[in-house]
């Protein structure tokens, strides 16, 4: 093992990688493809589609003039809101899963160039 970590060091020591790191929206729009991005699609469009719920029911809320319209209409608009928002927020770990999967692949072509 004491080889392969030096290995590892010396290729991150040299630090000539060629190809920049991917930004944020590269990364964002990259998870909408390959084997799994059925399940991206499948997630924003019931993401969008509690997000549109959570408008209109805001919408009714503020409109309303009774106060258990106002109630039904408000804890509506809130909880779809907050699902909607946590639907978008479970793709930031296969973003991060991707990320980090890129990584070791660059360190792997470090090494089997150096190696």
């Amino acid at each position: 093992m004491d080889n392969l970590d030096r290995m590892i060091a010396q290729a991150l020591a040299d630090g000539d990688d060629t190809s920049p790191e991917p930004g944020y929206f590269a990364l964002a729009f990259s998870i909408f493809g390959g084997k799994q991005g059925w399940v991206t699609w499948v997630v924003m469009i019931v993401q969008v589609a509690m997000f549109a719920a959570a408008v209109w029911a805001g919408w009714h809320f503020y409109a309303a003039t009774e106060t258990l319209s106002a109630v039904k209409w408000g804890l509506s608009a809130a909880t779809l809101a907050l699902m909607a928002t946590q639907m978008k927020l479970s793709l930031m770990p296969v973003m991060q899963a991707n990320r980090v999967l890129l990584a070791v692949r660059r360190l792997e072509l470090r090494l089997a160039r150096d190696g």
